[in-house]
């Protein structure tokens, strides 16, 4: 027989023959195909994976030392230097890869799919400068043994103004595989399509078609057949191909980020001041192509600082600018994408530039562009498929480097005029908005009226909080606005309807500046009456959004006065619930229980049946808090039973809430008087409430409360769960009681 360096194609043909066996013996006899033993013999193919040797040297009929030379000719036939396109021909700039973890398990699983009957075909999307390629050639690179017939990038141009077509770029994969010129004019350019599924059907190939435009131009390029794998990378979802495993990417986390920029500038220098090395990271969006340019930049300019980088990127208006190394401009990327959008997309991505919150609805945005509400939403999902604009749900959001860039282009295209109408009339629509979702928990208010058309749904409660939350950011922006230009009316009518529902978002962080922006402008409108209103307002705020006291008891004493100019007795009312609840905060008791006595005579006086009920509840609150827990109960069981009475004329979340607010107290004078199981019924009592109102700042503080008496009554595991649920409740809880629930469990978990 031949030596042993024989390479595989003639040695599997001389073992052939000295078994006396035909192709298509051994194919019968394998299971692997005639063409595909032919294409062996011949060396039309690399040589196959280690199951398909196994599976000729059954049929073969193999001895241990035949078996290995067959298997030792296959592992030589697939060295690198073996495959006619390989990983050695990529592009550079792939060996400073950082993260990315999930998607390239995600690859390397994919491939693993040796017995597939279709090919594998994987779909990268991302913004611009998301790392695509990088992604791409740094798995093909780490995938390259599994694909012995080769590797291959093509780059399809995508975002070229013409791209190559189908035909030109199936003639240049047949080409790069080395494909004869004789079977390339024998297929023609009409059989070339038939002969390019042909060959990758034959082939284990790695393909990666970067950059393609869209679903029209890679379609065609996908095999039908075949174990080859297909890697697609594209700024477009690609949403119209189908049987394709899809991998979008976004930018990295803060500490990928920061290892990245690291890698570019090096481990000594990045030490010597990490936080600017995060600041630098923070302000390119964590985006691998703008820290890329970043470090690229320090690493020329060795007599730079990271800070002197971050203090240049921190000015808004030239970031972009100086996010520029040589001829790589992150500006030029972003260019390459927004001058393929249609006018009404292009038109609505510059004007995303004009919202103060990081997110929008869809009609919000089409308040922007003057748009019907479905077009809007068109114009967003082409935004989103193209790779401009990020969809989180309901929401949509732009890369806080593409924020940028769309300012430019809108100060670039856009009057200032225009730019001003646009704005004023997503900030009106705002504003309107969030009265209307606001006053359904207002008392005597509710639903929106039949007439209203606001383009959202606000059909419950439910739905009203949700949007109140999510547009939070941009109403606050708007309510700043108006109160700028003086439309103090406007402030106050806002404030008041969002009076009630703060109760439910306790410690969103700006019920301070809502209330205390609102007592400015009440002030400004010489309306003593609405001054005193919204003083209580910024009194409640400071005190239990804040813990702020002393300042609450300075707000409380205003409202007082401006309550007495007014002559308003429940105003007056509620001054003195403010300050009784400030002083007992301090532990001034006397004062406290004063006060709250005053106020539930001044609002019996008036009738006003919700402030009666939040005065009975202050006074049983300030016994418990002076250690008199047991009249305190005796309190809050009398006006447990008011509420009970009173609650068909209550509004029901006002009743809903003053009830779980009762239940927790009761269950803290249980447990100052050692009846845990009373105690433990009560806080759970108020926590089930709280969870079914979705105020997750009231169950996070009735959690702790809960997981607190647990503990006391020696119900350890049931505590420990208690504050687990605690601090997994997310942003919306009380931020004190999560970090007290987190010391609470590592104490309990240290033996």
């Amino acid at each position: 027989m031949s030596g042993e360096g024989a390479a595989f194609g003639p040695l599997l043909r001389e073992l052939r023959l000295a078994a006396s066996q035909t192709i298509e013996g051994l194919a019968e006899a394998s299971g692997v195909s005639v063409r595909g033993i032919g294409d062996l013999e011949r060396g039309r193919r690399a040589a196959p994976q280690r199951r398909t040797v196994a599976a000729l040297a059954d049929g073969l009929g193999l001895d241990a030392a035949l078996r290995e030379r067959l298997l030792a000719a296959a592992r030589a036939g697939r060295a690198p230097g073996y495959s006619p396109v390989g990983v050695r021909a990529f592009p550079r700039g792939i060996d400073d890869f950082v993260g990315r973890e999930p998607q390239l398990t995600l690859l390397a699983e994919l491939a693993e799919r040796r017995d597939a009957v279709q090919p594998v075909v994987a779909a990268v999307s991302g913004p611009p400068g998301a790392g695509k390629t990088t992604l791409a050639l740094h798995a093909a690179r780490a995938l390259a043994d599994r694909f012995p017939d080769g590797q291959l990038v093509v780059d399809l141009c995508g975002t070229d103004d013409e791209p190559p077509g189908p035909s030109e770029l199936v003639l240049r994969v047949l080409k790069a595989l080395r494909v004869a010129d004789r079977d390339l004019a024998q297929a023609g350019p009409e059989g070339q399509p038939a002969l390019y599924r042909r060959v990758l059907a034959e082939r284990r190939c790695l393909l990666v078609l970067d950059d393609a435009r869209d679903e029209a131009q890679v379609r065609p390029l996908l095999p039908a057949a075949g174990a080859a794998m297909v890697v697609v990378t594209s700024r477009r979802m690609l949403t119209g191909l189908e049987s394709v495993h899809r991998l979008p990417l976004g930018e990295l986390s803060p500490a990928e980020a920061a290892a990245f920029l690291t890698a570019l500038v090096g481990a000594e220098r990045a030490a010597a001041d990490p936080d600017a090395v995060a600041d630098v990271a923070d302000r390119c969006g964590h985006l691998p192509l703008a820290l890329r340019v970043a470090g690229n930049w320090l690493a020329t300019r060795s007599g730079w600082t990271v800070r002197r980088l971050a203090d240049r990127l921190a000015a808004e208006d030239r970031r972009l600018d100086a996010l520029t190394a040589g001829d790589v401009r992150v500006a030029a990327a972003f260019d390459l994408s927004y001058r393929q959008l249609t006018p009404a997309a292009a038109r609505l991505f510059r004007r995303l530039a004009l919202l103060p919150g990081p997110d929008t609805g869809a009609a919000g945005a089409a308040r922007l562009t003057g748009q019907a509400l479905f077009d809007a939403e068109d114009t967003l999902e082409e935004l989103v498929e193209t790779g401009l604009l990020g969809a989180y749900g309901e929401r949509y959001r732009l890369h806080d480097l593409l924020r940028l860039y769309a300012r430019t282009r809108l100060a670039a295209e856009e009057s200032a005029p225009d730019a001003v109408r646009a704005r004023t009339a997503l900030y009106d629509w705002l504003l309107g908005t969030t009265v209307v979702a606001g006053r359904w928990f207002e008392p005597d208010h509710g639903a929106p009226p039949a007439d209203w058309d606001g383009a959202v749904d606000l059909s419950s409660a439910d739905r009203a909080r949700a949007w109140l939350q999510a547009e939070g950011a941009n109403w606050l922006a708007a309510l700043r606005a108006a109160a700028a230009g003086g439309a103090h009316a406007t402030v106050v009518e806002v404030a008041e309807a969002l009076h009630w529902f703060s109760d439910q978002w306790i410690f969103w962080g700006h019920w301070p500046e809502v209330f205390g922006t609102a007592a400015r402008s009440a002030r400004e409108l010489g309306d003593p009456l609405l001054e005193a209103t919204h003083l209580n307002y910024h009194a409640w705020a400071l005190l239990t959004c804040e813990g702020r006291p002393h300042d609450s008891l300075e707000r409380s004493a205003e409202a007082l006065e401006a309550a007495r100019r007014a002559g308003d007795v429940r105003q007056d009312a509620w001054a003195h619930i403010y300050r009784g609840l400030a002083f007992g905060r301090l532990d001034d008791h006397v004062p406290a229980a004063d006060h709250m006595h005053r106020a539930v005579t001044l609002f019996e006086a008036a009738g006003d049946l919700h402030g009666s009920l939040q005065a009975r509840h202050g006074r049983a609150l300030i016994l418990m808090d002076s250690g008199r827990p047991e009249e305190a109960l005796v309190v809050y069981e009398e006006t447990l039973a008011f509420l009970e009475r009173v609650q068909d004329r209550l509004a029901p979340h006002i009743a809903q809430f003053s009830r779980g607010g009762m239940h927790s107290g009761m269950g803290s004078c249980n447990a100052l008087m050692e009846r845990w199981t009373d105690a433990v019924e009560h806080h759970r009592r108020a926590m089930a409430i709280w969870r079914s109102s979705g105020n997750t700042a009231m169950e996070s503080r009735q959690l702790v409360h809960l997981g607190d008496t647990l503990l006391s009554a020696g119900r350890r595991t049931e505590a420990r769960e208690a504050f687990a649920r605690c601090v997994g409740l997310g942003p919306d809880a009380d931020p004190q009681r999560v970090a007290a629930a987190r010391d609470t469990l590592a104490r309990l978990d240290t033996p």
